[in-house]
C-alpha cells in the first residue's frame, strides 16, 4: 500500500503539536511527487530540503522553553522569599533562584544559548529572540553589586550567586559567558556589563594555567591536561576581548591556542579531535568524543568571524577548520546525526555535538570558507535529523549530559542523555538559525535531482540530467 506523502507531513505535524518527538520511519521526501516512483525509497528521518518556516517556528519553541525555566529573581534560600529591595544591606542567604532542570543563568552552556538567540534574532529579525537575553543581562546589572556586598559581607567561600564572576577559578566559571556579553554588547542588547567583562577576561588572559608554551590548561583530571573544550572555553574570550578593544594580541593568543591544541589534540589521518591530552603520559589511548569535537570546529568558526583576514593566522586557522570538517563529515550516520564517540558506530546518535556541526557547516558555506556542493546537503541532512529532537514543549531532546576528560571507552557511551542538559539549547538555536541563512541565500541553488539534493553555486551551475522522471 502507498503511502501519502502529505499524509505522512500531517501525521508529522500532528505527533510533534501533541508532544510527542517525531516518530521512526519510514519517511519519504515530500519533494518527490511522483507516489508511484518505486526508486524513491523511505528513510530513518525526515529526507527534504527544509522550510524556513518549520524551523523558525522550531526555534521558537526552544526559545520559550528557555524563557520559562530561567527565572530571574533573589530568594532567600531558607523560606524562599523574594529579595526586590538591591539598595538594603544584602542577606546572607540571598540567591538567585534556581533554575527548573540544569539551566543556570550564568554557567557557560548560557553562553552559548545566548550566542543563538543574538543569532536567531539577526537571521530572523525577530527581536523577540533576544528577549531573554535583554532579561538575564539587566538581572546581572541590577543584581551583581548586591552579591559583591554580600561576598564581601559573610565571606561566602563560592557560595555566593555571582562566584563564577567575583571569583572565577576556571575556564568553565568565565569563558563562554564572557564571550556571549561581549557579543550582546556588539549587538546593542542589554545594559553595560564592562565590569563582569573587565574581571572574566582577566581571568581567561592571565590567570588561568597554562602549559610552558602558553597553551591554555586545566590541573585536573591529571596535572597538566589539555581539553579540546577548552578552545571553545578559552580561545572566544580571548577572541571576543580583542574584538572589543582591537588589540591583537588577543587575536595573537587566541590563533596560537587553536595552533598549539590542534598539534596535540588533532589527528591528522582521522580528521577529528581526541578530547583530551596529558602531559604525563602523552601517548595515552585517545577518544574522540563528539562534543569536544564540536567546541573545536565552533571555536575556529567563530574565530575566523571576528580575527582580520590579514591576520598571519587567518589561513592557517581556515585551513585547520577544513581539514577537521572533512573528517566529521565523513563520519556523519545515515540517520544524519553524529555519534557520540565520532569513530564508534555502535555508540548512540548525540544531538549537541550534531548541532554544532550542522551549524559549522551551514555557516563555513555561508561565508565561501567551504563549497556548498561539498557540505550543502551533510547540512541540511543533519538539521532534518535535529528537527526530530525538538519535542512540542520546545525541549532538546539526545543531549549528553556534562562529561569530564576520561580515559575509558565505558564511560563516554554511558553518559546518560537528558533533557535537562543545557548544552544542546543553544547549538540548536545556532544550528536552525544558520540553516534559515543557508536556505536563503541568492548565492546558492538548490537542486532536487534524482531523489536527492546538490547545493551550487547559484548562476553557475547549469547541469545535464536526461534520467527519465
Amino acid at each position: 500500500m502507498k503511502i501519502n506523502s502529505i499524509l505522512i507531513h500531517a501525521v508529522i505535524t500532528s505527533l510533534v503539536l501533541s508532544g510527542t518527538a517525531y516518530a521512526e520511519g519510514p519517511y519519504r521526501n515530500r519533494d518527490n511527487k511522483d507516489l508511484k516512483d518505486v526508486g524513491e525509497g523511505t528513510y530513518p528521518v525526515p529526507y527534504q530540503k527544509p522550510d524556513v518556516a518549520e524551523i523558525t517556528e522550531a526555534l521558537h519553541r526552544v526559545r520559550a522553553y528557555m524563557e520559562s525555566v530561567t527565572p530571574t529573581r533573589v530568594i532567600q534560600k531558607s523560606n524562599g522569599a523574594e529579595v526586590t529591595d538591591f539598595s538594603k544591606p544584602p542577606v546572607a542567604d540571598a540567591i538567585i533562584e534556581p533554575a527548573k532542570g540544569d539551566f543556570g543563568i550564568l554557567v557557560y552552556e548560557m553562553g552559548v544559548v545566548h550566542a543563538g538567540l543574538i543569532k536567531a534574532a539577526e537571521v530572523t529579525g525577530d527581536k523577540t529572540f533576544t528577549a531573554m537575553t535583554e532579561r538575564h543581562l539587566q538581572f546581572f546589572s541590577k543584581t551583581m553589586p548586591y552579591f559583591e556586598a554580600q561576598e564581601k559581607k559573610f565571606h561566602l567561600e563560592r557560595a555566593n550567586s555571582f562566584a563564577r564572576f567575583l571569583d572565577p577559578r576556571s575556564l568553565d566559571d568565565s569563558g563562554s559567558m564572557c564571550a556571549a556579553l561581549i557579543r550582546a554588547r556588539f549587538a546593542h542588547i542589554g545594559p553595560d556589563l564592562s565590569n563582569m567583562i573587565k574581571v572574566c577576561s582577566n581571568f581567561v588572559s592571565k590567570q588561568q594555567y597554562r602549559l610552558d608554551d602558553g597553551t591554555l590548561a586545566r590541573k585536573r583530571p591529571q596535572a597538566a591536561s589539555l581539553w579540546s573544550d577548552d578552545m571553545y572555553m578559552g580561545v572566544m574570550p580571548l577572541a571576543e576581548i580583542g574584538h572589543l578593544t582591537k588589540d591583537s594580541a588577543y587575536f595573537d593568543d587566541s590563533v596560537k591556542n587553536v595552533l598549539q591544541m590542534s598539534a596535540y589534540m588533532f589527528n591528522k589521518q582521522a580528521g577529528i579531535y581526541t578530547h583530551g591530552w596529558n602531559a604525563n603520559n602523552p601517548d595515552a589511548p585517545r577518544f574522540y568524543w563528539a562534543r569536544a569535537n564540536g567546541w573545536a570546529v565552533l571555536t575556529m568558526s567563530d574565530l575566523l568571524d571576528v580575527l582580520p583576514k590579514d591576520h598571519p593566522g587567518y589561513p592557517k586557522v581556515l585551513a585547520q577548520l577544513r581539514a577537521t570538517l572533512n573528517g566529521v563529515a565523513e563520519l556523519q550516520s545515515g540517520q544524519g546525526l553524529w555519534h557520540q564517540m565520532l569513530d564508534r558506530n555502535d555508540s548512540y546518535l548525540e544531538t549537541s555535538a550534531s548541532a554544532i556541526f550542522v551549524y559549522v557547516f551551514a555557516h563555513a558555506i555561508n561565508q565561501g570558507w567551504v563549497s556548498p556542493a561539498t557540505y550543502g546537503s551533510i547540512a541540511q541532512a543533519g538539521w532534518n535529523a535535529l528537527s526530530t529532537r525538538i519535542n512540542a514543549k520546545g525541549q532538546v531532546e539526545g543531549t549528553c549530559v556534562g562529561t569530564t576528560f576520561a580515559s575509558d571507552q565505558v564511560y563516554y557511551y554511558n553518559r546518560p542523555t537528558s533533557v535537562d542538559a543545557l548544552h544542546g539549547y543553544g547549538p540548536m538555536l545556532l544550528a536552525g538559525a544558520e540553516m534559515i541563512k543557508l536556505l536563503k541565500n541568492p548565492s546558492i541553488e538548490i537542486q532536487h535531482k534524482v531523489r536527492t539534493y546538490h547545493y551550487l553555486p547559484a548562476g553557475n551551475s547549469k547541469t545535464d540530467y536526461r534520467e527519465h522522471p
